[in-house]
């Protein structure tokens, strides 16, 4: 039995196709609550991590998406293609939609850096603050008033890329201060969506094309992972290089700041740590990693209470209870022991990431 058009334009054609989608649609949506249903609860986000992410990777999608359609339409307007440039300006896709339906989105990476970020935020906005003396300057002001000028500069950059991530609205264009990889890849899967919209409204047409590519490239060129504030912090804490009997006062005060990346950038230079490995082991509730590295670093049984009672109070999904049960086993870690156990962590970065995907490949 066929359906004939609808000449009245009443939408039954409209509602025909979707009620024909629906089981598709059903099925879909049965397949992702029971992966949910089956997902063990500390690998499920919270609704605020969830959100936060979400705005984040939307954020820096729609920037990126925004500065190839206006570069792409500047360059089509100046060869005289100004329908064209006008329709590349005048495309609302939901980019994230797009690129969320076609897989892109689950990259190991990508979805690594951004949530790792993010529970970076909270946990350094629910740190306590407890200033020795209430009206001394933070730690990274007293840095950037250095008369090391290399400290100083770094200090400064630092505070300025932070305030930047601190002060921008929930729903404002970001920029992409990505890892260069992660920023290339998502350049090139934006600009795809971009063309593939851009086909199926105007259709194939060469100089859009070319347009695109010419925005896309611009886009990194333009791009200097250098200066996100991860980058700068490394920097940062390369120029510090505190001694032994310095490394335990700096890492607590940056805690007491509430500068969550300093501490991860200090501990991850004094364990020659890259700041994604440092990340991890501070961000890992279980806190195990965490243990050996305080150690590896020498710190004595005070420092390193501290530290774990300032980091559980800021993240509840960490065991305080366990924590304080533990604190004498972990304080009598041999050195050497918490030294060797981390060995693994200071290979290359690409061996680490190759070692990892061959072992979920053997568990599978």
């Amino acid at each position: 039995m066929s359906v004939e058009p609808d000449p009245a334009g009443n939408g039954i054609d409209a509602r025909l196709a979707a009620a024909r989608g629906a089981s598709a649609r059903a099925d879909s949506r049965l397949t992702g609550s029971i992966d949910d249903f089956f997902l063990a609860g500390d690998a499920r986000l919270d609704e605020r991590t969830r959100i936060l992410v979400g705005r984040l990777l939307g954020g820096i999608v729609h920037g990126i998406e925004t500065d190839i359609r206006r570069d792409a339409a500047r360059v089509l307007a100046g060869r005289k293609s100004t329908d064209r440039a006008e329709a590349l300006l005048r495309g609302h896709d939901d980019v994230v939609e797009r690129l969320s339906r076609a897989g892109l989105l689950r990259d190991r990476a990508l979805m690594d850096e951004l949530i790792a970020r993010v529970r970076g935020d909270i946990v350094a906005g629910a740190l306590p603050i407890d200033a020795v003396e209430p009206d001394a300057p933070s730690v990274l002001v007293r840095l950037a008033d250095s008369g090391d000028g290399v400290v100083a500069a770094a200090a400064r950059a630092l505070l300025s890329a932070e305030t930047r991530r601190r002060t921008t609205s929930d729903d404002a264009i970001l920029p992409s201060d990505l890892p260069a990889e992660l920023h290339h890849r998502l350049i090139w899967w934006i600009a795809a969506t971009i063309r593939e919209a851009s086909v199926t409204t105007n259709g194939e047409d060469g100089s859009t094309d070319r347009a695109i590519v010419e925005a896309a490239q611009r886009s990194l060129a333009a791009h200097d992972e250098g200066d996100r504030a991860e980058a700068i912090a490394m920097r940062l804490a390369l120029a510090i290089d505190p001694r032994a009997d310095e490394l335990a006062p700096l890492l607590i005060e940056a805690l007491r700041d509430r500068r969550l990346i300093l501490f991860i950038a200090c501990m991850g230079r004094a364990l020659d740590l890259d700041y994604d490995s440092a990340r991890a082991i501070v961000l890992e509730p279980e806190g195990d990693r965490l243990w050996l590295a305080l150690r590896a670093l020498d710190l004595d049984r005070p420092t390193v209470a501290r530290i774990g009672l300032s980091l559980a109070e800021a993240d509840p999904r960490r065991d305080l209870d366990r924590f304080a049960d533990e604190i004498d086993a972990i304080a009598a870690i041999p050195v050497e022991v918490a030294r060797s156990a981390l060995a693994p962590l200071t290979l290359h970065h690409d061996l680490r990431l190759a070692i990892d995907a061959l072992t979920r490949r053997g568990m599978r």
